[in-house]
This record gives C-alpha cells, sequence and structure tokens, in this order.
C-alpha cells in the first residue's frame, strides 16, 4: 500500500505555522456529499490502550491541531467531558472528524473502561468498521478480548493498531503474538517496527519492501530496505501475503504463488482491501502518538482499507406502529432515517444530539419527527413529537462547527431537538419511522440517593431526567416498598460519573445505604382482637372483629374469609374489616415490611346499631391483625433472584466458593467449550447489592452476570439483614 497520498496530506497548511490556538480549524465544518467518501471508524480497545492519544496523534498528523492534548492536562480533543478529565479516561463516546484525500473520516473514540460499555456500543452502532487499539506495554487481557467479541457480534471490519511503541517496555513481537492468538490466524501485520539506536523510529513495508523513517518527526522520509532488515522481513512478508491470497477471490493465486510466480503488488494490495472491507482479514499497523510513528500508514488504512457506509447494512425498520417496511439504504435522496447515539447537555445550547444518519439528508430548518420506543424498562417511556432541525453541526470533540446538511452515511449534531433521548429515531414527519435499538446492558448496581434539602428535590429529579434521556445504561427507580430513590449504574465508576453530573447542575445530594425491600409472614398460626371503641359526647364509634390468621405457601398471596355466624357483624362492615387488614398488611406488623402469604378468617365481632361505621371497622380490622403479630410469630422474608454467572474456565473455582460466602445455591453449570462457563444460582438480594463490582474484582475483569428475581425466602435467624 501507498502511502505517498497520506503523506501529502499532512503536509497540507492548517494551522501549523500560524496563531498559537491549539486547534487549527476550529470553525470550519466538514460536511460529505457522497456517502462513498465516508468512513465511520470506532476506536476500540481497554482503557490505557491509548485510544485518546491516537487521535491527537492523527489530528496532528492531519494539520487539524497545532500541538498534541494532553490526557493528564485535561487538553485531548476528544476527552472534553469534565467527567473525562477528572477520572483521566473516556467516559463518554465522542466524534472528530478527519479530511484525507477527500475522504470524511468520522473517527468514535469510545471508552474501554466496562462501566461505559454501553457508550461504545453506541459507537459500534454508528459506525461501519472498527479500529482495535492495543498497547505495546500492557499487551492482550480479557477486557480487550472481551470488546473482540463484541465487534466480532456486530459483524465489523476490523484492523489493529499497537500503540506505545516509543515505550522503553514495549514489546511488538510478543503484543503481536498475543493478539493472533486472543483474535485470530486473520491478524496480520501489514508493517514492522525498525529499530536505530536502540528506538524504533521506521516501519518496514512487507508489501512494498521500503522503510518510512519518522526519526525527523511526523512526515516521514521514505528509503529501499537494506538487505538485512528484508531478511529477516521474509517470513513474515511470506505469510502475509499467504494469508492475502487465502481471502482472494482468484483460486489460481495460490496455485501461482506456490509455483514461485512473483505476485504483482497491486493485485496484492487490492485483494487485501477487500478482505479487509469484508472483514476476514485484520492488519496490523504499529504506532506511537508521541513519535508519529505509523500515522501516515495509520491513515490510508481508514481511507484504502475500510469500506464506505453504503457497502454495510442497515438497522431493521419499523412504522410507528411496529409494523415492518421495506429495507432502506444509505442513499442521501432516501426517506430520512437518523439515529441519536449520543445526548449530552450543554450549558448554552441545551440539548446536544450526536446523531448518525443512515438514510435521506438531514437539511437545517426542516420539520423532523423525533420518536422513541422500546426503553420503557429502563424509565424512558415511549415518546412521539414533531420538530423542528434548527442547526446541524459537525463536532470536533466539544467544539461544533455549523455545516448546512449531513447526507446518509455520515454524522452529525443537533441542538435544540427537546425531545430527544439516545436511540431515538429522528425521520420525515409526513412519514414517521422507528429503528431498531441496539442492545443496551443491564444496569447491576444500585446506589440510593437523597436529596440534601425539599428545595434540592426537585432539582435532583429534573436532573435526573436530563441525565437518564442521554443515558441508556442508567435505571432510576422509585422503590414503592422502601421509598427509596435508587439509580441503578453499570459500576463504581459510572455511579461516580452520574453523581458528578448531578453535583455540577446545581443538585446538593447524598448516597446513603441500599435498604433491601423485606416482607413479613405469620411463621404459625395467632389469633387477635380488635377492639375499636371511642365515646367523647355526639356520635361514637364502635368496632370489634376476632380474626385468625394462619400462613400460606410461598407466593399464595393473601386470602380473606367470613366465618362469622348469626349477623354479629352486619355485612355491610365485613369489607370494611378485609380493607383495614389490608391497610396494615401494607405498613407491616414487625419491622415496617409488607405482609404477605396469609390467611385471615374472620370468625366474630361486635357492632352497634348507632355508632358502628366503616371507618371504624377499617381501623378494628387493623388493629385485630397487630394483636395477631403480638401475640404470633413474625418471620422476615428476603428477596432471592435467580442469576446466571458468565466467567472463564480458570475463574469457576473462586466464583463459587464466593457465591456459597453469600448464602447462595448452586443450582448448576453449563461450559460452553470455548473457555466460558455458565454458573446458575439462586442468592439473596442483599449479597448482590454490590456483585458487579466484586465479581468484576474477582474475575480480573471479565465475569459478567443476569439477575431476575426469582421469591421472597424465610432470612436465617442467624442473619440481620441491613
Amino acid at each position: 500500500m501507498s502511502v505517498k497520498g497520506t503523506k501529502d496530506s499532512a503536509r497540507t497548511p492548517g494551522g501549523r505555522n500560524g496563531a498559537e490556538t491549539r486547534r487549527a480549524d476550529a470553525s470550519a465544518g466538514i460536511a460529505a456529499e457522497d456517502p462513498a467518501q465516508i468512513r465511520n471508524i470506532a476506536l476500540v480497545g481497554h482503557s490505557g490502550a491509548g485510544k485518546t492519544l491516537l487521535i491527537e496523534g492523527l489530528l496532528s498528523a492531519n494539520g487539524m491541531i497545532t500541538r498534541k492534548g494532553s490526557i493528564a492536562d485535561g487538553t485531548t480533543v476528544s476527552d472534553s467531558d469534565p467527567a473525562a478529565v477528572h477520572q483521566q479516561r473516556s467516559v463518554t463516546l465522542s466524534l472528530v472528524p478527519l479530511l484525507i484525500e477527500d475522504i470524511k473520516v468520522n473517527i468514535l473514540d469510545t471508552p474501554g473502561y466496562p462501566d461505559f460499555i454501553g457508550e461504545m456500543r453506541a459507537g459500534l452502532r454508528a459506525a461501519d468498521a472498527a479500529l482495535f487499539v492495543v498497547s505495546a506495554v500492557d499487551g492482550i487481557d480479557a477486557t480487550t478480548t472481551a470488546l473482540w467479541g463484541e465487534c466480532e457480534q456486530a459483524r465489523l471490519p476490523r484492523a489493529v493498531v499497537i500503540t506505545r511503541m516509543d515505550h522503553p517496555r514495549a514489546n511488538y513481537d510478543v503484543v503481536l503474538a498475543e493478539c493472533r492468538k486472543a483474535f485470530g490466524d486473520g491478524v496480520l501485520p501489514l508493517y514492522l517496527p525498525v529499530r536505530s539506536g536502540g528506538n524504533v523510529t521506521s516501519l518496514l513495508g512487507l508489501l512494498s519492501r521500503t522503510v518510512t523513517d519518522y526519526a525527523s518527526g511526523e512526515i516521514p522520509a521514505t528509503r529501499e530496505g537494506t538487505a538485512d532488515e528484508l531478511a529477516a522481513a521474509e517470513a513474515a512478508r511470506g505469510e502475509l501475503i499467504e494469508g492475502i491470497i487465502a481471502e482472494s477471490e482468484d483460486e489460481t493465486l495460490m496455485d501461482r504463488y506456490l509455483e514461485g510466480e512473483d505476485i504483482d503488488t497491486g493485485v496484492l494490495v487490492d485483494d487485501l482491501e477487500t478482505a479487509v472491507a469484508r472483514g476476514s482479514f485484520f492488519p496490523v499497523i504499529p504506532t506511537s502518538a508521541v513519535t508519529g510513528l505509523g500515522t501516515a500508514e495509520l491513515l490510508e488504512v481508514l481511507v484504502r482499507a475500510f469500506p464506505p457506509p453504503t457497502e454495510g447494512s442497515l438497522p431493521d425498520v419499523t412504522d410507528l406502529a411496529g409494523n415492518p417496511v421495506a429495507s432502506l439504504a444509505c442513499d442521501p435522496s432516501g426517506p430520512l432515517a437518523a439515529e441519536v447515539v449520543r445526548t449530552s447537555i450543554d450549558p448554552f445550547l441545551g440539548r446536544i444530539c450526536l446523531v448518525r444518519v443512515f438514510s435521506g439528508t438531514l437539511r437545517e430548518d426542516s420539520p423532523v419527527h423525533v420518536g422513541g420506543h422500546g426503553l420503557a424498562d429502563r424509565g424512558h417511556q415511549d415518546h412521539d413529537t414533531d420538530e423542528r432541525v434548527t442547526h446541524i453541526y459537525s463536532p470536533l470533540g466539544a467544539t461544533l462547527r455549523p455545516v448546512p446538511y449531513s447526507v446518509a452515511g455520515d454524522m452529525c449534531a443537533l441542538a435544540k431537538l427537546g425531545s430527544a433521548e439516545t436511540g431515538d429515531t429522528i425521520s420525515s414527519r409526513d412519514k414517521p419511522l422507528m429503528l431498531t435499538t441496539w442492545e443496551m446492558p443491564e444496569p447491576l448496581l444500585p446506589v440510593a440517593v437523597e436529596a440534601d434539602s425539599r428545595s434540592d428535590e426537585d432539582a435532583l429529579a429534573r436532573s435526573l431526567g436530563k441525565i437518564a434521556a442521554g443515558d441508556p445504561t442508567l435505571r432510576v427507580e422509585r422503590n414503592a416498598e422502601t421509598h427509596q430513590l435508587v439509580l441503578w449504574c453499570m459500576g463504581e465508576a459510572h455511579a461516580d460519573v452520574v453523581l458528578d453530573r448531578l453535583r455540577e447542575q446545581g443538585v446538593k445530594l447524598h448516597t446513603v445505604e441500599v435498604i433491601t425491600p423485606l416482607r413479613e409472614t405469620f411463621a404459625a398460626p395467632s389469633a387477635g382482637r380488635g377492639r375499636h371503641v371511642k365515646q367523647s359526647g355526639g356520635h361514637g364509634q364502635y368496632a370489634v372483629c376476632d380474626i385468625e390468621v394462619e400462613p400460606l405457601d410461598r407466593g399464595a398471596g393473601f386470602e380473606f374469609v367470613d366465618k362469622t355466624v348469626g349477623g354479629v357483624i352486619p355485612g355491610t362492615f365485613i369489607p370494611s374489616v378485609e380493607k383495614g387488614v389490608r391497610a396494615q398488611m401494607e405498613k407491616g406488623v414487625s419491622a415496617g415490611f409488607p405482609v404477605v402469604d396469609v390467611r385471615v378468617r374472620l370468625v366474630g365481632g361486635k357492632a352497634h346499631s348507632v355508632d358502628s361505621s366503616d371507618a371504624a371497622f377499617q381501623a378494628a380490622g387493623a388493629l385485630a391483625l397487630r394483636e395477631a403479630a403480638a401475640a404470633g410469630k413474625i418471620q422476615l422474608l428476603e428477596p432471592v433472584s435467580e442469576v446466571s454467572i458468565t466467567v472463564t474456565d480458570e475463574h469457576v473455582g473462586s466464583v463459587m466458593s464466593d457465591l456459597s460466602g453469600r448464602r447462595g445455591r448452586l443450582t448448576g453449570t453449563n461450559s460452553s467449550g470455548d473457555g466460558l462457563t455458565e454458573i446458575a444460582a439462586e442468592v439473596p438480594d442483599q449479597e448482590l447489592l454490590r456483585y458487579a463490582v466484586e465479581l468484576r474484582a474477582l474475575t480480573s475483569g471479565t465475569g459478567r452476570f443476569t439477575r431476575r428475581y426469582l421469591r421472597h425466602d424465610p432470612v436465617p435467624a442467624s442473619y440481620s439483614p441491613s
């Protein structure tokens, strides 16, 4: 593959010798006109692999910034979110467009930390290819392998970038071997690092047999490889050529190669680009964001090897009623179908939506339909609103640069769409459509919060609504039994980001211990009398009822039986007694938790012809249940969930041992045969409050689990839940 075009684009003036502002073209937006001239690429890799700094290197090499930013100083283009600056890692999806040889390359910087996997999946949804970033220092870990699996499930074409080649502990050969072991034999290098004086300063192109020397900076010099360099790379070159030929559609190519024919480099490059675009071959490029090593080669791969959006598949589409409609194409003149992949709140512009246009063209001052369906379980109720697009922007990190339109296949930012939330579909007002949403991970870490004062409660509700609109991985729950406001988050880092954003909006709040919603029941039969008699002059209150209570099987609910005889309680007051019993059951009889699974028999009582009333017998019914509880034995019940845990085989033993310490009951295991085991168990909810964090620590970040409420079981006498 030639790098001439890329080097020429790197030489174009872009503010490099101009003013001392870091961004060379902050006011110039990039609007593509032809989907074939667009590339949408997600940067994927574990936290700390070097994705954000790689973008700084690409922007610098492309002339879009005058100097590279720093993560420690919070000056990188893609990590402009205050939470990202505070945590010194990407916490949100960020878009950085480049213009390379008239090709608009939309680079999506995705978070690599597991807590923000929802943002990563949003990036994969918006992208047509993935650039997988692996550190030459840290290599492959279990999280990296899991992220590769996410991309594989999305069927995205991929390439691998090995970063941090300037580091003294960088080991390209070892990390390349780890990549091939973890990702498959389709991972092969296009370039090999060349050392000079102990440092990697050049790259040897295995197909071209030329060396690009970055010793003088980001604009490399090119020379022919020496005899020693070519000899050292001969084995890798042969393996690369065989790998390319194996993916070729020309079935005669392998025979010709084995017979000794020297295959034309142009043919190999064409077959390589086809295989990469098809997602069956994954080239490897070594880079350094510090020295600029490999940036020209990488820019060329982005443009030539990755496919345009016209070659990818589009999400399924339905009408507002959920009926399938004809498949869409990536056509600027087709019906409008765009998707909000991220929502943020700007203090001046309000709600800003990062949008991927799949079909049609978004234009300024055009009426649109904004709709969101299917996320009611996350607190996002179905909604349909007609709005108007006022301004369209091409974002460069936090900088919004105006553009007049955004065609199919492109990405843009829209401001002031009052109802738009992450995952919503933007379509024509005349022909509204709905795109099927991508899979959202389930938040499993509960965090209970309280406003510091009553005046802060309204502010907390408003701010939570804004944050939840842009974060489908956050579930806001007002627990009806404990009356706590619970934020269900992906992990501690996610919770910290949510709480920081609430406080940034002026909300004063604090976290409290999460209360497990227990229940109460009668452990043995009991009886009670409710006597509500009051006389204070005038009309009095008189009601007496006798009840018997007995426990029922778990899940049986509540039964009320009238066993009175002789009309001791008039028939009109029998429902009043039941109503009073039910009201007391909701309040609890011992620890303040609802009473469940009991049968109450009304066996006797007394009434007064004048002073008896509905209210009096309700009070008597409640009092009778309290008296029965005081005379009997009350059993606390705790919720138990059915848990499915997926872990690597090496961690099965430690996870099972941990479950036994959590009062869990193992119900089965199932090995998938690919190094993973699924463990099924029943675990009390009290033991799962921090399991999302503790399982990650126990399994080096590889374990994941799902949970489903199963039933309430008696709390052991030796255990006192909080």
